[in-house]
């Protein structure tokens, strides 16, 4: 939806463009973030706002918070949210909500799992196997788990379910389309920080020493990369509970 209702119009505005004849405009969002759900009273009335229950769950809980940490950020980030107000969606869903968008599409709305965080929600668009990914897949960016909400060994069994889906298209949201072999290069690149922090983890190594070795690691495989510090997502392989050791 963007930042703040002025985000959220604009992306009205282009929807409207692309579907002139529309007679119903759907809303759902991906996961509870500020950049993600704050745009949603930018839209007109008579959108059909829908989510997933474990997003909205987050969302009560700490989408104020976290929205207060984004007005934080700049002076334009406080203005974009200032005075938001989300509303309670139209429908809400457990696993899977189907939309019919006439003409021969269709919407498969998602939660197959936490990933980045616990209620992320993927939008598979039939016939076209067209996966809008959210956070959960990702190109060329390092996977980030927000306030441990979720855990590395939950996120490489969300991708799992996600390979059975066998895609086409992948739309992430925070970098730039792929094919759907961006879902098995997900998967290599969590699993591989995963099994190499456990590794030095049951060595004794220490959260701070594994962190600089990894981040050196992927440094040195993806010097094209915008970003290779994977320190955060580290510090959640050091803590989920599915591995104590």
């Amino acid at each position: 939806t963007g930042m703040g209702p002025t985000n959220g119009a604009t992306v009205a505005r282009v929807v409207a463009t692309l579907a002139p004849k529309n007679s119903k405009l759907f809303l759902t969002t991906t996961h509870y973030h500020p950049e993600h759900v704050a745009g949603e009273p930018g839209f007109p009335p008579g959108t059909i706002l829908i989510r997933n229950a474990v997003q909205q769950r987050e969302l009560d809980k700490d989408g104020q918070a976290i929205t207060d940490v984004f007005r934080s950020i700049s002076e334009e980030d406080k203005k974009l949210l200032a005075g938001v107000v989300l509303r309670v969606p139209d429908i809400t869903f457990d696993q899977e909500v189907s939309i019919d968008l006439g003409g021969g599409v269709k919407a498969r709305l998602l939660w197959l799992g936490g990933a980045h965080t616990a209620g992320d929600e993927l939008t598979l668009v039939e016939p076209d196997h067209t996966l809008i990914s959210g956070d959960v897949v990702q190109n060329k960016t390092i996977p980030y788990i927000f306030g441990h909400d979720s855990t590395p060994t939950e996120w490489l069994s969300t991708l799992d379910k996600v390979a059975k889906l066998n895609v086409s298209h992948v739309l992430p949201d925070h970098s730039a389309p792929g094919d759907g072999s961006l879902v098995g290069l997900e998967r290599e690149l969590v699993g591989g920080i995963r099994t190499r922090a456990l590794s030095l983890k049951r060595q004794g190594i220490s959260v701070d020493a594994t962190q600089r070795n990894i981040n050196a690691a992927l440094k040195q495989q993806h010097p094209d990369w915008p970003e290779t510090d994977a320190s955060e997502f580290v510090k959640s392989i050091y803590a989920d509970p599915a591995d104590p050791r």
